[in-house]
């Protein structure tokens, strides 16, 4: 072990996050390494429509435009080293792009890249293969749009080995962007698993840019102040995986035990095996400890054998779209909206069936204002909104089947309900459904390729295969609440949470607020529970997997984003509201003990 502290700073949680990121972390967040994660699914499918009518397009500009042309100059006088994965499905035209943005500015970097994810003009020989998706066990589709692997940690590590300043990559789990960087400066050994899931546990921290440093917190009151500021993460890490989570001072947010627990929990579904290609992480044993204001150190991750597959992701056309909104005002206009929704559909719906076009793929419809996303949850004040937005959308497996729907959506403002008014301009506009296929592919299949400066450099460890299995997590029997008088006290008060999509998967992360709280919670948030306050969202199983390293439950809930992204027609196609919906339950609470905790 070595006294050697290196300092990652997370930049950017998406394509389209703000410039504030790279412009604090530079300027004075005292940073090593700056990551940079730009890709989803969804922005693979645009990035590769791009490039199709595009030979030059098809990365993430904004990493050119945002970044290194305002601060490369900055960026080489302080030798800060960039990795990101703004390569999309072009990493040799964004390199061409840095190198002119180099050139113009004078400086000489040495610029890496990693390629081999792109199977996009493999796709006859791998359908041909057989894959199945990993869920529902179906076919690959005949034409898809993009189709990527997920690269690992070691090519990025070897670019940097071989001497290259910045390393653009294509599709790579996001925290093999920090993980690279660590291998590369502490020499970490593919049989390193302990290290390299700590090493993943950092990546994953950052990955989500200021969500990790205050941003969407539960108590959002204790950072609002601080929002057009909101500090960006650091992540402070040691030879041992163990790190200080940190953000740049004079910055917004917060970072805390709660704000780093929630973005621990943020998408990992099952966490005694969040499968990287690098390693399997068990994070169900992690601890955190406030050491400072605005300081966490983190340790405790475990790891095991990787497994022999990368995960494998395509997007494909699967129909067209369209979602229309109306704006309904006056008594009853919850109740005016739904019935307006309703005849609208029922009226496009007849219209098809005359045109001879076949019936819509799926239809929903979402009455904004009156608590939709509660259910029958919803209060009574919501249901007596008198101002409500009434949110229609349909699939269809041709564009003239949305067309129509299009226009007679605009077509009924004068027709059905009174208070009606239109909140965008003009028709909602007919779009394609990119629909996402995912499925596993052995290791050996993937050959990578890592350049510096155009030059080839060897991979030794680029592609390990490894034999690790997920395994099945081992579920503890919930607690029972002692025998007695309790009081009702809302999950809100007891723990924070937050919730995000893994595919047509929805995520929710609970953290006690105390872990005296711990047993209480599990207590009564059993997944039975979970999927009632979720039954007209959640049509598969509801699992429950605890963390008690940091008192905290992650659940996972099948089948309850409609498909998920582009694909699905839920108000909330990314489940990014459900913590805030399960936080307004009621948990039964013995009365000594809420009377001892100060919560009566």
């Amino acid at each position: 072990m070595t006294d050697k502290i290196i300092k990652i700073g997370g930049a950017s949680g998406y394509w389209g996050d703000t410039a504030l990121g790279p412009k604090q972390l530079i300027s004075y967040g005292e940073v090593d390494y700056l990551i940079l994660d730009y890709l989803a699914e969804i922005t693979m499918s645009i990035l590769a429509k791009a490039h199709s009518r595009d030979p030059d397009a098809g990365y993430a500009t904004d990493f050119i435009d945002r970044v290194m042309k305002p601060w490369i100059r900055e960026i080489a006088d302080k030798r800060i080293k960039i990795i990101a994965n703004a390569g999309g499905v072009n990493v040799e035209a964004c390199r061409r792009a840095l190198e002119a943005v180099a050139a113009e500015a004078g400086v000489s970097l040495k610029i890496g890249t990693v390629e081999g994810d792109n199977l996009l003009s493999r796709a006859d020989e791998l359908r041909a293969a057989g894959l199945k998706e990993m869920s529902t066990g179906t076919t690959m589709p005949e034409r898809v749009m993009s189709l990527n692997a997920y690269l690992g940690a070691f090519p990025i590590a070897a670019a940097l080995d071989a001497g290259a300043d910045i390393v653009i990559t294509g599709r790579c789990v996001d925290s093999a962007l920090a993980v690279g960087a660590l291998i590369h400066e502490f020499d970490w050994k593919p049989e390193d698993y302990d290290l390299l899931a700590a090493g993943g546990l950092v990546g994953h921290l950052l990955e989500c840019g200021a969500q990790t440093s205050g941003g969407n917190f539960t108590d959002w009151e204790d950072t609002q102040e601080g929002w057009e500021n909101t500090g960006f993460p650091i992540a402070e890490v040691s030879s041992d995986g163990s790190f200080v989570l940190t953000k740049p001072p004079e910055t917004g947010g917060l970072v805390s035990v709660l704000t780093a627990s929630e973005q621990m929990l943020y998408e990992i579904g099952d966490a005694t095996s969040y499968i990287l290609p690098d390693v399997i992480c068990d994070f169900t044993q992690v601890r955190m400890e406030q050491v400072g204001t605005n300081r966490v150190l983190i340790n405790g991750a475990k790891g095991r054998e990787p497994t022999p597959s990368y995960k494998v992701c395509a997007t494909y056309m699967g129909g067209f779209t369209c979602i229309g909104a109306f704006a309904i005002v006056g008594r009853d206009a919850a109740a005016k909206a739904r019935r307006m929704g309703e005849a609208i559909r029922n009226r496009t719906s007849a219209m098809l069936e005359e045109e001879g076009l076949p019936p819509f793929t799926k239809t929903d419809l979402q009455i904004v204002g009156a608590e939709s996303m509660f259910g029958d949850n919803a209060s009574a004040e919501a249901r007596e909104a008198r101002e409500v937005v009434l949110r229609l959308g349909v699939h269809h497996p041709r564009k003239e089947g949305v067309e129509i729907f299009s226009k007679e959506f605009v077509g009924a403002g004068l027709s059905m309900s009174p208070g009606v008014t239109g909140i965008i301009p003009g028709r909602p506009r007919p779009s394609p459904v990119v629909s996402l296929f995912s499925t596993l592919i052995d290791k050996d299949q993937v050959p990578v390729t890592v350049r510096v400066n155009g030059e080839e450099v060897a991979l030794p460890l680029a592609c390990l295969r490894g034999e690790g299995r997920s395994g099945v997590a081992t579920s503890e029997d919930a607690p029972s609440l002692p025998e007695g008088r309790t009081v009702a006290v809302s999950l809100l008060d007891l723990a924070v949470a937050r919730s995000g999509d893994k595919g047509n998967y929805a995520n929710i992360g609970v953290v006690a607020r105390d872990p005296r709280y711990f047993d209480v919670i599990r207590a009564a948030l059993t997944p039975e529970r979970v999927k009632e306050t979720f039954r007209g969202l959640t049509r598969g199983n509801v699992t429950a997997y605890p963390l008690p390293g940091i008192s905290g439950i992650n659940f996972l809930l099948e089948d309850s984003l409609d498909g998920g992204g582009v694909s699905s027609l839920h108000l909330d196609a990314q489940g990014k509201t459900y913590s805030q919906v399960l936080l307004e339950l009621d948990i039964p609470v013995p009365q000594q003990d809420a009377r001892n905790w100060g919560l009566i």
